[in-house]
């Protein structure tokens, strides 16, 4: 398997297919790299160069004990795109992954990237806090983390087959194969490294970052999203970007690159064209 090491000794798993100009994924908290098939396979068929890589402690990669927080997601990301030797290239991620790019490009510049697109991300910060009255509370994160250390089979299980696609809304009918493949990337990875990501994806407060992010930036967020909550999330993140854009996306909940693939890869596709 395709493998980088990054400056702490972490093994980091990564796909790399095609050629042409590249788009860079970064998945959400707790998957891998195979929650972007849809996206990876519609433009490689485009003529695109398609990069994803496994978060440390997520999927392939080493399941260290040590360096999940935001500081090490972006550098770790940092190390593969100058492996790679990327250029011109388009940031796109989901949920943590949309952190994740947002602290990526504010701690290493944007010299090697043209546009960034944040999809269902938890930037600009997800925990209440008094500059944040509108965030979820700590106890809701507190009550993750327990379960990921307690029961994160049954945990993972119920978290796909409900919120995180809008299975549980009525009239909605739940795709086996979606969750036991949501069920199977979170299983891959490490309770320790996904008990310290909840951290991560809820504590960090990115707003400092969205404001140094000079490059044209998509914003794309359903109003159903159920983990990552549309009012304090999508638009709070374009109002900051000095050059975003927020598309709004009715009824769509937090999985959208899955569940509304076909709508999602087009309006992609229209903004790194456009």
């Amino acid at each position: 398997m395709p493998t980088i090491a990054t400056a702490d000794g972490t093994e980091i798993f990564y796909k790399d297919w095609g050629t042409g100009r590249p788009i860079v994924f970064s998945h959400g908290w707790p998957l891998s790299a195979d929650d972007w098939d849809s996206q990876m396979m519609f433009f490689l068929r485009h003529g695109y160069r398609v990069v994803a890589h496994d978060r440390r402690g997520h999927g392939r990669s080493a399941q260290v004990s040590e360096g999940h927080d935001m500081d090490h997601y972006a550098d770790d990301l940092a190390a593969l795109t100058a492996h790679l030797d990327l250029h011109d290239a388009v940031h796109v991620g989901h949920s943590t992954g949309g952190g994740e790019v947002a602290h990526y490009l504010a701690r290493h510049g944007e010299d090697r990237v043209a546009k960034a697109v944040l999809i269902s991300a938890v930037p600009p910060i997800m925990v209440q806090t008094d500059a944040n009255p509108g965030g979820l509370p700590k106890s809701v994160f507190d009550g993750i983390q327990d379960q990921v250390a307690t029961n994160r089979s049954a945990f993972y299980r119920d978290l796909a087959a409900t919120a995180f696609y809008g299975f549980n809304r009525p009239g909605a009918e739940p795709i086996e194969a979606v969750i036991q493949n949501w069920w199977r990337q979170g299983m891959m990875g490490g309770a320790k490294a996904h008990y310290d990501g909840v951290v991560a994806f809820s504590q960090t407060d990115f707003t400092d970052d969205l404001k140094k992010i000079t490059v044209p930036v998509l914003v794309m967020h359903g109003d159903d999203d159920q983990v990552v909550p549309y009012a304090d999330s999508g638009p709070l993140s374009a109002e900051l970007l000095p050059n975003g854009t927020l598309t709004t996306y009715a009824g769509f909940p937090h999985g959208m690159p899955t569940t509304h693939a076909d709508t999602i890869n087009a309006d992609l596709l229209a903004f790194i064209q456009g």
